[in-house]
């Protein structure tokens, strides 16, 4: 009993330290959300910042995945069933990816694999995919993911991607 009761002690004051470090990283976690009649939609992801650098098209290079963000995958949850441009998500959580395919085409990628880092997607777990709208933006020095009853939108650098977003 006393070992257990110690080990609570620690946990207890452990677990703040750890929420301490993740909002001290160079790229600290953002949590967005958006409530429509009543059910939430949840995204949590990384921020990181441009620092001077090049990102679409250097630092994340057209032709590949990009985890949308940094650190850990990001995470998408949802009371309800929803439709992300012409995909179909249940309710339920998932990770999304982003196929950078060229300055002006990305894709949206809705997975079924959570908890994972970020930097393995596997295509075999997909639940689907969905294009994005791009557009040109006055410069976004953080990366930003926002939710509204309408749209999915990211943004950094000069970039703007979004997607339609709605109950089904």
């Amino acid at each position: 009993m006393r070992t257990l009761s110690l080990f609570l002690l620690a946990a207890t004051l452990l677990f703040p330290q750890e929420q301490k470090k993740k909002k001290q990283r160079p790229s600290p976690p953002v949590e967005t959300s958006v409530a429509i009649n009543g059910k939430n939609i949840t995204i949590k992801y990384s921020s990181p910042s441009m620092k001077g650098r090049k990102i679409f098209g250097g630092l994340e290079p057209f032709g590949k995945v990009w985890r949308a963000g940094a650190n850990e995958a990001t995470a998408l949850h949802t009371d309800a069933d929803i439709v992300i441009g012409d995909l179909n998500v249940p309710a339920g959580d998932y990770t999304l990816f982003v196929q950078l395919i060229s300055a002006d085409a990305w894709t949206l990628i809705v997975s079924k694999e959570t908890g994972q880092w970020g930097l393995a997607h596997k295509p075999e777990n997909d639940l689907g995919r969905t294009k994005m709208k791009i557009a040109k933006v006055a410069p976004v020095e953080s990366y930003t993911m926002t939710l509204s009853a309408k749209e999915l939108k990211l943004e950094w650098e000069e970039t703007s991607a979004s997607v339609p977003l709605k109950l089904k």
